[in-house]
């Protein structure tokens, strides 16, 4: 057997970080058995469904690096073919017309209610032998019902939460085609399951209510039915449910903050799974280790300083060149000047140790590509008539030295040592003058970074 999932979002909105999830997992779990991966976009709820959700699930997507084997696969153009499968229900007596208006639906769910009992369709237009139906109301175009059978049950071994029983009487006949004649999202998802031949529905449990419903229509087909495996929610650190407030925000906005795909994956892996003691690993590892037995049943929490520590952590150790080329678009937005490839690997290099995400690396090096104007409070605080001829001394002899750090660092050092001062009494200084802050790298490093030229030109601003 080919092991087929899919990843099948509806575009009503932006793919937020469980949605990432599932895709992540349900993509690990076909590279692990090198099976199929399909995109599908579930686009069958017209009135909410829109091109710019659609683009925002795309560039997460893309962003995050998923690679899909077919796809996407749109469900509105296959409108025509989801109708061929209506018709044979209904001529194998398997659906039927129901010509309840909403306003006689509304009426019958509030009775229900207030008489204790779950509501449910009462199958007033279910054909059933010796059944008379009431006469068909002018003006009122129906919808067509699944006929669930009215007794037994539906019994799946779901991956994730064991073995589920639903009974049928829980169930009431199912709407696959609204009134204009366009099938509904849960008869949709049968058709495309089948025909596509997914082995593996991997999905949220919010969907676990629509899994009794899609098996029986499954049988009615005679079709292949899936394994099933319902992923726990997401919870934030406080154990209420994923807010904004916690990180319920578009994938896209985590790539707006500055994280990395490697980070942000690998910190989704660990949403519920886990291999060991490992917290760190490719997604290579991760695809070779992914099974449903360390899957947990309940429900993950998310903690963004976790996230950001793994983001840190893949700053720090990413390849140079894979770093400056993620560091780059941020930096373009911070500045319209020219941006040297090697000379932004070179100011990754030294300053990425401090940074936790790629704006605030990008803004750590802005200043070797764009001269910054001092902050008030440092300047105040180190420039004065001394510093600046300390600083005037030391400049007239960056002119005849090697550049480089070492160089660069003695001619620090022979100035000082000629006054009886202490080295900060200088670094301090040039610092604020050179990078707009009193904080950054060696200055040394920094005046090898900035070039000979741009270093004295900062430093005349002054002098």
């Amino acid at each position: 057997m080919t092991v087929v999932t899919r990843f099948a979002p509806s575009p009503t909105g932006y793919l937020h970080i469980g949605g990432a999830r599932t895709a992540l997992f349900s993509w690990a779990y076909a590279k692990r058995y090198q099976g199929k991966f399909i995109l599908r976009i579930e686009d069958t709820d017209l009135e909410r469904s829109t091109p710019e959700a659609v683009k925002a699930i795309m560039d997460s997507l893309t962003w995050l690096h998923f690679d899909y084997d077919e796809g996407p696969i749109y469900q509105t153009h296959r409108m025509e073919h989801y109708k061929k499968y209506i018709d044979q229900l209904i001529q194998n007596d398997q659906a039927y017309l129901c010509y309840s208006s909403k306003e006689e639906l509304e009426t019958l769910r509030e009775s229900q209610t207030k008489a204790g009992l779950k509501p449910k369709y009462d199958g007033k237009w279910r054909p059933e032998n010796g059944k008379t139906l009431p006469h068909i109301p002018d003006g009122v175009k129906p919808v067509i019902r699944f006929k669930n059978p009215l007794i037994g049950s539906v019994s799946w071994n779901d991956l994730v939460k064991g073995e589920i029983t639903i009974n049928n009487e829980e169930l009431d006949d199912l709407v696959i085609a609204r009134s204009d004649g366009t099938p509904t999202y849960n008869f949709c998802v049968v058709i495309d399951d089948w025909e596509m031949k997914v082995t593996h529905v991997i999905r949220g449990d919010d969907h676990i209510n629509n899994t009794p419903r899609q098996i029986n229509l499954l049988k009615a087909l005679n079709a292949t039915i899936p394994h099933y495996a319902h992923l726990s929610m997401i919870l934030g650190d406080d154990g209420q449910k994923l807010s904004k407030r916690h990180g319920a925000v578009s994938v896209m906005q985590y790539h707006d903050e500055g994280y990395l795909p490697e980070a942000t994956l690998n910190y989704l892996a660990r949403l519920g799974w886990s291999h060991g003691d490992d917290e760190i690993f490719t997604m290579q590892d991760f695809c070779q280790w992914f099974d449903f037995d360390h899957v947990t049943a309940s429900s993950a929490q998310f903690n963004r300083e976790k996230l950001d520590w793994l983001n840190s952590h893949y700053i720090k150790t990413l390849p140079l060149d894979r770093l400056s080329e993620a560091t780059q678009p941020y930096l373009k937005r911070l500045t319209s000047h020219s941006i040297d490839l090697d000379i932004l690997i070179k100011s990754i290099a030294v300053h990425r140790e401090r940074a936790i995400h790629l704006t605030q690396l990008a803004r750590d090096i802005l200043y070797i590509f764009e001269y910054q104007i001092p902050n008030p409070e440092d300047f105040e605080k180190h420039i004065n008539d001394e510093a600046l001829i300390l600083i005037k001394s030391f400049k007239e002899s960056l002119i005849k030295i090697d550049w480089t750090k070492e160089a660069i660092h003695n001619a620090m050092n022979a100035v000082v040592i000629s006054e009886g001062l202490k080295f900060p009494k200088l670094a301090m200084p040039l610092r604020v003058l050179l990078t707009g802050i009193a904080q950054s790298p060696s200055i040394d490093e920094v005046m090898v970074l900035l070039g000979r030229d741009e270093t004295i030109k900062r430093l005349n601003l002054y002098l």
